[in-house]
């Protein structure tokens, strides 16, 4: 089968900073104990009139411009989120119309922190069955329409913000899309989610969270680069889930990786932006020139259910 790769990306954030000084005088908290715990020292917060819909077009129409593709050569939307309000129309066929696309497949996908790995997956598999030729691929979230801001141990770690990707064909029929590890473990379902109700909060079990993420995800991370073909020691950057900084540097430790890969840790300045905080620290690091164009990345989300899904990519 033909291959495909990460044409272009684009990201959005809010213009709203909320910094720790801001969060102790909200809740009982402190500018030190948010960093020993989270490594976060500030975070994007979108306004009431900002929505889901709003910066995921916005993430998208910097992807597509960035891409020189026209709007009518896109035949897959997808947008990964768990935190949109609306259910119907979706949010894909929303950022579709904004976007002047005109006739692509939409849909939105709910797979929490995952997401857009997920839907990644997805897209490259839809493009490679022939479904379609490119791809638009989305990560979005208002974390804040979700977050207690009453619960000091979850309010410190959410934000707001969107990254996207156009998903093409590579022209000489490589794979600059790795195979795909994907999985949950139902049985721990609950450490992470929104509670259920017209108005769900955010909530987990951090502890187990941090156990699970640094103790066996390292193997699924392996084997996502063992179907690419490639070694640990042969990537260029790692982008994980940017869930807190504790746990991504306690789970980088645990991989073979040289001394000069990039790791993002975009978690420190934007927070937990779940199922966008994958393509939007991706996005920063291409847009500053960080990683050479076509070396190898390895993308890893891991969340709600408890889920994950990774893939090797070619830097765009």
């Amino acid at each position: 089968m033909p291959g495909n790769r990460i044409a272009a990306m684009g990201h959005h954030q809010p213009s709203r900073v909320l910094s720790n000084a801001d969060l102790e005088q909200m809740v009982e908290t402190s500018d030190d104990w948010i960093r020993r715990r989270t490594g976060i020292a500030t975070r994007r917060i979108a306004g009431e009139d900002e929505s889901v819909t709003d910066m995921a077009a916005a993430a998208a129409a910097k992807a597509l411009a960035a891409s020189g593709l026209a709007p009518a050569e896109i035949g897959f939307v997808t947008v990964a989120t768990c935190s949109a309000m609306d259910r119907c129309p979706s949010i894909a066929a929303q950022v579709a119309a904004r976007l002047g696309i005109p006739s692509a497949v939409c849909f939105d996908l709910n797979n929490g922190c995952a997401g857009f790995t997920t839907a990644l997956a997805g897209a490259d598999h839809a493009l490679r069955a022939g479904a379609a030729r490119h791809a638009l691929v989305v990560g979005a979230e208002k974390m804040s329409d979700v977050t207690d801001w009453s619960d000091r141990r979850t309010c410190v770690l959410l934000a707001d913000g969107a990254g996207a990707a156009v998903i093409s064909p590579t022209e000489a029929g490589d794979d600059g899309i790795g195979p795909v590890v994907w999985g949950s473990d139902p049985t721990r379902g609950d450490a992470v989610r929104l509670r259920d109700s017209w108005q769900p909060k955010f909530t987990q079990e951090g502890q187990t969270v941090f156990r699970w993420a640094t103790t066996e995800l390292p193997a699924f991370v392996e084997d996502a680069c063992r179907r690419a073909g490639i070694a640990t020691t042969d990537l260029a950057a790692v982008v994980t889930h940017q869930a807190n900084l504790r746990i991504i540097e306690a789970l980088t430790r645990r991989l073979a990786l040289r001394d000069d890969v990039v790791i993002a840790r975009d978690v420190v300045d934007s927070g937990n932006t779940s199922a966008a905080s994958v393509p939007l620290a991706l996005s920063k690091l291409v847009e500053r020139g960080e990683v050479p164009a076509g070396a190898p990345v390895l993308l890893f989300s891991f969340g709600g259910g408890l889920s994950w899904a990774g893939q090797v990519v070619a830097c765009p």
